[in-house]
């Protein structure tokens, strides 16, 4: 894993290094990468970090941490999570890796103890805003998973604590952060596809997202699986979605100005109360649109962002650049020359033997080459150079709060079966 991050590491430098003024405008946080690690090893250089919430995203973050603990000068000072069976997980993977951080089962003892610069919130979405600004306003900079909050009123009030007390507030966005990405985008920005006309994406799954309960309480049932519940979760928006809006804003550079949107639940009639399939359209002031479905009972097509101009396509999630004007088909090319040496005597037109419109089959080039890659990991590097750095580009922020903010209008729009604007004091 070392190796991939290091090699990584080096990709973004070259960019940050190279990149054109108007990519850098886009990706400001390149800049992270741009100069050696100012990670000195003494004990006055080390960035102390906790991590609030250890369940499957908490420890995968974890893991990314262990690697990068000796290279960025890291301590893992403590560990918090209510569930004891998660605290034990990645308390015996600190153990593994001779660490011995203090373990807490409420945050509120974690902020009253322990000198952090950081800390790490991967708790369900529900928990996210309290637990952000409760840190902020004890002068601790905040990484935090995506989506930024279960309201758009929580979603403000963090962003609103994060202006007021000056904290860093990174939203967990890895592909912000990603080569292929950062390369695709940085074709997007210069022109190479053109006019944008319309941007697509999908994220199909063929599963109940349902986990095992140790017990039958419903208080248990609804603490394992939230992302079912309302209360909780907007499902396949805040989970899934909440990703590809923010690519959909990256690409364009901008914000959307309507959102309208559908949803209901046709599979998995289990007692869960978020949607287990979803259809939206987001439209932006240029009359492109952003057009956005998600499932979870058929997962032939997976997800992809499609971004689409009148010159080219780029795939993001398969890492493929097409161009819409490909070399020529061997085929079509016997066939023009068959009709030009006059082997046929007449060529039927305009039927479907010819060149109907469907999809062309054209398998287009890789965006780049390597793509063995832990943009999670990246993005957390970039988090302990910013905290020895005391602010991170205001850019990254403003990313995950529009993709916060517009996935939340996005369920008020399925809910109300109405055209959806943004209310002005939401606007950043």
């Amino acid at each position: 894993m070392k190796d991939k991050i290091q090699s990584r590491r080096a990709f973004l430098k070259k960019m940050a290094l190279t990149g054109s003024v108007a990519t850098l405008a886009a990706s400001p946080w390149l800049n992270a990468f741009a100069q050696p690690s100012t990670a000195g090893q003494r004990p006055s250089d080390r960035v102390r970090l906790a991590i609030i919430g250890t369940g499957s995203r908490g420890k995968q973050l974890l893991r990314f941490l262990l690697e990068l603990k000796e290279s960025n000068n890291l301590e893992i000072a403590a560990l918090c999570d209510v569930y004891p069976p998660h605290l034990q997980e990645v308390n015996k993977m600190c153990k593994e890796n001779a660490l011995t951080p203090t373990l807490y089962n409420n945050y509120e003892a974690l902020l009253a103890k322990e000198k952090l610069d950081g800390v790490i919130i991967a708790t369900p979405l529900h928990q996210h805003a309290h637990i952000a600004i409760d840190c902020m306003q004890a002068g601790i900079h905040v990484f935090c998973e995506k989506s930024m909050a279960r309201t758009m009123d929580t979603t403000k009030a963090m962003y609103d604590a994060h202006q007021s007390t000056g904290r860093i507030l990174q939203i967990g966005h890895q592909r912000l952060f990603n080569p292929v990405y950062l390369e695709g985008m940085q074709r997007i920005h210069k022109g190479k596809l053109g006019q944008l006309g319309q941007l697509r994406a999908y994220w199909h799954r063929n599963n109940d997202w349902r986990r095992p309960v140790p017990d039958n309480t419903v208080e248990m049932e609804r603490f394992i699986n939230w992302r079912l519940y309302k209360e909780y979760s907007a499902g396949l928006l805040t989970e899934l979605m909440s990703h590809q809006i923010q690519v959909s804003n990256w690409a364009l550079q901008k914000t959307p100005v309507s959102v309208t949107g559908t949803g209901s639940i046709v599979f998995w009639k289990d007692g869960r109360e978020v949607n287990d399939n979803v259809a939206l359209i987001y439209s932006y002031n240029d009359g492109t649109q952003f057009i956005y479905d998600s499932m979870t009972s058929n997962k032939k097509y997976g997800l992809e962002e499609q971004i689409m101009g009148h010159k080219g396509t780029i795939e993001f999630e398969t890492n493929r650049y097409y161009t819409e004007t490909p070399p020529p088909a061997p085929g079509i090319l016997q066939l023009l020359n068959d009709m030009e040496s006059g082997f046929f005597g007449k060529v039927m037109v305009g039927g479907a033997s010819w060149v109907p419109e469907t999809a062309v089959k054209y398998n287009g080039e890789p965006i780049i080459e390597n793509t063995d890659f832990y943009d999670s990991a990246l993005q957390l590097e970039a988090f302990a150079k910013y905290i020895r750095e005391g602010k991170a580009p205001e850019a990254l922020t403003r990313e995950g709060y529009n993709a916060s903010i517009w996935t939340l209008l996005g369920e008020v729009a399925i809910e109300t079966g109405e055209k959806l604007t943004l209310p002005e004091k939401y606007r950043i």
